[in-house]
């Protein structure tokens, strides 16, 4: 069962569950992400219980909203978007006539190119590559450093929007590492692909593989602290931006 219900805040304002019954579920589950909010029931559990396990949790449900209010989440207008974040700062965006949707980044900040009669599908597509583009460019400031200590290199390394995740190893040594964190602090950027890297060496989240990320990224705690606390907003804001 997969279904959309309507739920009314304290604040009067009516959103919108996702309920879902799920027969590996074995407890009521609330959760909100950047794509909205979900409620889980076990198979067994009834609806009446859901929607009691809603009301009960109404304030956390509220709190937890609040992080994905529109005002608190830039969105990509051509033309008329004034910022763009990046690295931990909101720089300034100017648009500039061209024939294709391009982005760059200069001393006055970024720009995108964008035809005049501008596509924002188009352009989310540009903005998106442009962010994949300064994603590398760290990766590849960053990298060399560790290579040296590790039994081999990654096989490559690609990005993508991660639902809850920040980073994976797949077993051809792939990594996988979340877009949004170009809009973060890079040093919580970093200890991201460093947490990915040390995999290399164990493949596992034993005291041993917290040695190895430690020698290489002493203030991982304060960054992972920090990934906690910005996450969601993080990427909230990057599917905002990127699906107009």
């Amino acid at each position: 069962m997969r279904e959309k219900i309507s739920f009314v805040l304290d604040n009067g304002e009516e959103i919108e569950v996702l309920r879902v019954r799920d027969p590996r579920a074995k407890r009521l589950k609330l959760a909100v992400d950047e794509r909205g909010t979900r409620l889980t029931l076990p198979w067994r559990a009834s609806l009446l219980s859901g929607e009691r396990f809603l009301r009960e949790h109404r304030n956390w449900l509220s709190e937890q909203l609040a992080t994905f209010a529109p005002s608190q989440i830039a969105t990509l207008v051509p033309g008329v978007t004034a910022t763009l974040p990046l690295r931990d700062a909101e720089l300034p965006l100017r648009w500039i006539s061209g024939r294709v949707h391009r982005a760059g980044l200069d001393a006055d900040g970024i720009w995108m190119e964008s035809p005049a009669r501008a596509n924002p599908r188009a352009a989310a597509r540009a903005l998106r590559d442009w962010y994949q583009a300064q994603a590398r460019t760290d990766v590849a400031r960053w990298l060399p450093r560790y290579l040296p200590d590790l039994p081999r290199p990654p096989a490559r390394i690609v990005f993508k929007r991660m639902s809850s995740q920040w980073g994976a190893l797949a077993p051809d040594a792939t990594v996988t590492l979340d877009l949004s964190l170009i809009l973060a602090q890079p040093s919580a950027f970093e200890y991201v692909l460093v947490h990915e890297l040390c995999h290399l060496l164990r493949a596992d989240h034993s005291p041993a593989f917290w040695r190895e990320v430690e020698q290489r990224s002493p203030a991982w705690r304060q960054e992972r602290d920090y990934l906690h606390a910005q996450g969601r907003r993080l990427k909230a804001t990057l599917l905002k931006l990127l699906q107009p």
